[in-house]
Order: C-alpha cells, then structure tokens, then sequence
C-alpha cells in the first residue's frame, strides 16, 4: 500500500509541475500505476471500483494538462 500511495503521488507532482518532460515521465510511469492498482485489487487490498476510480482519475489529469 505504501507504494502504491508513493507512486501516485510521484505522478500527481510531475502532472501539476509546469515543465513539459515531467508530463512525459508521468505518463512513462502511468501503466506502473495501473499494475499495481490491478494488483492491489485482486488481492483484496482495495476494491476494483476503487482501483478503476483511481486510474481513471489519474488519467484523466494527465491528460488535462496535454492539452
């Protein structure tokens, strides 16, 4: 759970950082997140709506700030 929470917030400051690098490195370590979201919800850490809430809002800002 730790590092699942770590590496949201990883991602989370590199999407709200001005430079353009920090998107793309957000965006390297977004299937990162989905796996282990995924990995989080099958075993019974988090429920799968949870999971998919999760990285549909993660993606959701990382994709605001492309535009």
């Amino acid at each position: 759970m730790k590092k699942l929470k770590s590496l949201l917030k990883e991602v989370k400051t590199l999407v709200t950082r001005v430079q353009a690098k920090r998107e793309d490195e957000a965006k390297k370590l977004l299937p990162q997140v989905y796996k282990l979201l995924d990995k989080a919800a099958k075993t019974g850490l988090i429920k799968k709506n949870t999971a998919d809430k999760k990285k549909s809002r993660i993606t959701k800002l990382i994709s605001k700030k492309n535009k």
